[in-house]
C-alpha cells in the first residue's frame, strides 16, 4: 500500500483506465435523444391569415353629361341616404332645352286639336258644297243636251257643259279625300299625331337630360372617396364619387391554395380588426373562389359577418382564425417529429427498445404544434424529437422524455 502512495503515476493510469471504461460504456448504450409518447387526444385543425374588409357593394358615380360643377354636396366618410344629393351640374342650357321641347308639344298638340275640331268640320262643308255643284252642272248638261238635240244650242255649249260636270265631279272626288284625311284615322290626322309623340318624346329626353345635371345616391352608404371640386368640367363616365354601399361587410382572404382541401362553406371562424384586436366577433365561409390566382398560388375565400361591429370600416385589416377539421380521440405526435412533412412521404424516428426505427406515415389533419397519425404508428410509442443531430435507422439512444 505504501508502495502505491509512492507511485502517483500509477494512480493517474488507474483513474484515465476508469474513465475511459466509463466512457465507452456510455458511447455503448448510445446518445441521449428527447422523446415525445404517441397519444390520443382531440385535435383541431385551423388555417389563421390576414384578410380584409370589402363592402357588399362598391358604387362609382359618374357623371352622364358633360358640364361645370357648381355644387358638391358630400364629402369623405359622409354617410348618405338615397336621394340626397352629390353632385350639381350646370343646367341652365338643360332647361332651355326643356322649356323648347315644352313647346314643340304645345304646339303639335294645337295642331292635332285643330284638325280634330275645326278640319274635320271644313272639309265636311267643303264636301257638301262640292256635291251641290256637281249636281247643278249635271242639271245644266240635260238641259243643253235637250237645246242641243233641237238645234237651239251650239256644239260648243254643249261641249262647255260637259266640261263643267267633270270639274265638279273632280272637285267632289278631291273633297271627300280631304274629308277622310281630316278624321281621327286619315293621313293628315295621322302625321300631327306622329309630330306630336316626337314633340312628347323629345320633351321627355330632355327632362331626363335635365335631371341628369343633378347626380344623387340612388342607396344609403357611406362616401370613400371624392375627386370633384365646385368649377370642375366633368366628362361623361369620369369617376366622382365611391361609395360604399349599406349591407354586411365580408371578410376577404387569400390563403394557400394547399389549405384550400380543408375549407368549406359554412365553416365557422373567429375574426377580429387590427386595430381593435381584444374584439373578436363571428365570421362564416360564404364564398370560395373556382380558381386559383396562378401567381400567388392561393384562392380567394370570403367569410359572411352574421353580426357585424360598427367600428369595422371597408379595407380595414383583419386577422382570421378559421377551424377547418376537428378530430375527437386522435392519435397524435408532435409536429416537430415528423421529417418531410409537406412531402407524400413523411416520417419519424421511433425508438424501440434502445434503438431508432424509421417510421413512414399517413398524416391526418394538422393542429396547433400536432399532427395526427391515420397509419404507420401505434399509440404509445416512443418518437424522437429533432435535436440537430444526424441519426440513423438501428443507432442505439437512450431515450429521455421532453
Amino acid at each position: 500500500m505504501r508502495t502505491l502512495l509512492r507511485r502517483p503515476g500509477l494512480w493517474l493510469l488507474i483513474a484515465l483506465l476508469a474513465a475511459f471504461t466509463i466512457v465507452m460504456a456510455v458511447r455503448a448504450r448510445g446518445p441521449k435523444v428527447k422523446v415525445a409518447v404517441a397519444a390520443r387526444k382531440d385535435l383541431e385543425q385551423r388555417v389563421v391569415a390576414s384578410g380584409r374588409v370589402r363592402v357588399p357593394t362598391r358604387v362609382q358615380v359618374a357623371a352622364q353629361v358633360p358640364g361645370l360643377v357648381v355644387a358638391v354636396g358630400a364629402i369623405e366618410g359622409q354617410r348618405v341616404k338615397a336621394g340626397d344629393l352629390l353632385v350639381q351640374i350646370d343646367d341652365a342650357e338643360a332647361r332651355a332645352a326643356v322649356s323648347q321641347a315644352k313647346a314643340a308639344v304645345d304646339q303639335a298638340s294645337a295642331r292635332v286639336e285643330q284638325l280634330r275640331r275645326v278640319g274635320a268640320i271644313v272639309a265636311t262643308e267643303a264636301l257638301r258644297q262640292a256635291e251641290t255643284n256637281l249636281e247643278r252642272a249635271e242639271v245644266e248638261l240635260a238641259r243643253v243636251r235637250e237645246l242641243s238635240a233641237s238645234g237651239a244650242v251650239a256644239q260648243a255649249e254643249l261641249d262647255n257643259a260637259r266640261q263643267s260636270v267633270e270639274l265638279a265631279r273632280a272637285q267632289k272626288v278631291a273633297a271627300e279625300a280631304q274629308r277622310i284625311a281630316s278624321t281621327p284615322m286619315g293621313a293628315d290626322s295621322r302625321v300631327a299625331l306622329t309630330a306630336l309623340l316626337q314633340a312628347q318624346a323629345q320633351h321627355v329626353g330632355a327632362n331626363v337630360r335635365l335631371e341628369q345635371t343633378r347626380i344623387v345616391a340612388r342607396q344609403d352608404g357611406v362616401v370613400l372617396t371624392r375627386s370633384v371640386e365646385p368649377g370642375d368640367v366633368v366628362q361623361p363616365a369620369r369617376t366622382l364619387m365611391v361609395l360604399a354601399a349599406d349591407g354586411s361587410p365580408q371578410l376577404v382572404f387569400q390563403p394557400d391554395e394547399r389549405n384550400l382541401a380543408w375549407i368549406a362553406l359554412g365553416q365557422k371562424a373567429r375574426a377580429s380588426a387590427d386595430a381593435y384586436p381584444q374584439q373578436v366577433f363571428d365570421a362564416e365561409v360564404s364564398y370560395i373562389a373556382p380558381s386559383i390566382d396562378p401567381q400567388r398560388g392561393s384562392v380567394e375565400v370570403r367569410l359572411a359577418v352574421p353580426s357585424a361591429p360598427a367600428f369595422l370600416l371597408p379595407d380595414m385589416t383583419v386577422s382570421i382564425d378559421l377551424s377547418v377539421a376537428r378530430r375527437e380521440s386522435a392519435l397524435v405526435v408532435p409536429s416537430d417529429a415528423v421529417r418531410d412533412a409537406a412531402t407524400p412521404a413523411p416520417w419519424l424516428f421511433a425508438v424501440e427498445g434502445d434503438r431508432l426505427v424509421r417510421k413512414d406515415l399517413k398524416l391526418g389533419i394538422r393542429g396547433e404544434g400536432a399532427v395526427e397519425v391515420v397509419e404507420g404508428l401505434d399509440e404509445g410509442s416512443v418518437v424522437v424529437l429533432p435535436d440537430g443531430r444526424i441519426h440513423a435507422p438501428g443507432q442505439r439512444v437512450r431515450a429521455e422524455l421532453d
